[in-house]
């Protein structure tokens, strides 16, 4: 079993390709491809004139009232209507022609500071121009398509599907080159609006298993501590001997408490990371997983500091798993460098059948791996070897990320 989850994971290639989406070919025998593409023809009549009805007078109206305070507000108005007009463009053309594109992201209004900047970002929203000008296009289209699918109908049947494609074809172009997403960075934006809402959950999640261990481990002991140094004082006078092993139990709480704090801080961000980097770090988590490791780290530097923790808490996930589920012997952490990427490759000789869908350890590795433009594969037949490979971009250690860090 083999499972890929790259960062830009459901964000589709046939958004420019349109491979994916393409129909087969035409016959003379009409399918349900034939027909959806006779409706989408005979649809464009009174879908372009609507259209351009809104764009033609709002658009003029606006333009009219630009002499007025109210003219370029109205003409952003107007252009976020447009963009609702695209949409139910998109819509349609996927329900009766199968092209399937992204959905444009949406104009961040809220954090553009005050009226003006959000009205700007508005005016010059190319999303909603292209829809301005893909609503003027279509209404000679749409009145062409209607008429040539309309007498075909009837006159030239025989060969009504093939002209039907072609023309279904030239709406197809239209929508993805004047619908779609602007351009790849369009798409990435919307992409790091899908990873950050992963990224303040995990943060989240982090944060909540801090308190939890604090609460309910060094917190708890210390809650105790005080309270038997109390007792000792009070007997210090009274019973010596008593008093004296009530200390000593205390000294032995104190060193629990100090060592439930030390786990809690590695888990967080440990020293010998920060001060010696991964290979020192890995070779100290190794050596806390129940079967042997061997830990391969070659780089020719250290990558960033954020980089670098993600690698480290990656492989402590992994060598956790591999403790508590895989029943291996053995087991291999390899950590180099390719290009631009980070790889890491943890192997076990364990009984495999790992997956995404049996917990949240693995799952919350690629969603985090995902949020910071990663991959992570997992190859896990029953019977095994299990063997991840996950990748990071590669970022140059700056002297302030190490700063950062290493005050810690």
């Amino acid at each position: 079993m083999t499972e890929r989850f790259p960062s830009t994971g459901t964000k589709a290639a046939a958004t420019t390709a349109g491979q994916d989406d393409r129909p087969p070919p035409p016959r003379f025998a009409y399918d349900r491809h034939t027909w959806k593409e006779i409706a989408h023809l005979l649809a464009n009549l009174p879908a372009s004139l609507l259209g351009f009805t809104y764009v033609a007078t709002a658009l003029f109206t606006s333009f009219g009232l630009t002499v007025t305070v109210i003219g370029f507000p109205l003409l952003a108005a107007v252009l976020l209507g447009a963009r609702q007009l695209g949409r139910l463009e998109r819509a349609r053309a996927r329900a009766l022609l199968g092209v399937r594109i992204d959905e444009p992201s949406r104009l961040p209004l809220r954090g553009s500071g005050g009226f003006l900047p959000r009205l700007w970002m508005s005016l010059k929203d190319p999303v909603g121009w292209r829809a301005v000008l893909y609503e003027f296009i279509r209404l000679p289209w749409g009145v062409l398509t209607f008429a040539i699918t309309l007498t075909s109908l009837f006159v030239l049947w025989p060969v009504l599907p093939f002209i039907a494609r072609g023309l279904a074809n030239a709406d197809r172009a239209m929508v993805r080159g004047l619908l779609s997403p602007s351009d790849e960075l369009e798409r990435r934006i919307a992409e790091l609006e899908s990873d950050r809402g992963v990224v303040v959950d995990t943060a989240a999640a982090d944060l909540r298993r801090i308190e939890r261990d604090l609460h309910d481990g060094a917190q708890a002991r210390l809650v105790a501590l005080a309270m038997g140094l109390g007792l000792a004082k009070e007997k210090v006078l009274e019973d010596p001997d008593a008093a004296a092993a009530m200390v000593e139990e205390a000294h032995g709480e104190v060193k629990l408490a100090l060592q439930e704090l030390r786990d809690l801080a590695r888990g967080i961000h440990p020293a010998v990371l920060t001060d010696r980097g991964l290979d020192a770090a890995l070779s100290s988590v190794a050596s806390r997983c129940t079967v042997p490791v061997k830990v391969t780290v070659d780089l020719p530097a250290r990558p960033a500091a954020a980089i670098e923790g993600i690698a480290y808490f990656t492989v402590s996930e992994l060598l956790q798993n591999v403790s508590k589920h895989s029943r291996a012997k053995s087991a291999s952490v390899d950590v180099w460098r390719t290009a631009d990427r980070l790889l890491i490759q943890v192997g076990d000789d364990g009984r495999g059948g790992a997956s995404l869908e049996r917990g949240t350890g693995m799952k919350g590795l690629a969603d985090r791996l995902g949020a910071v433009d990663g991959l992570f594969v997992l190859e896990s037949p029953e019977g095994g070897p299990t063997t991840v490979t996950a990748e990071l971009p590669w970022r140059d250690r700056t002297d302030a990320s190490a700063a950062g860090t290493g005050g810690r």
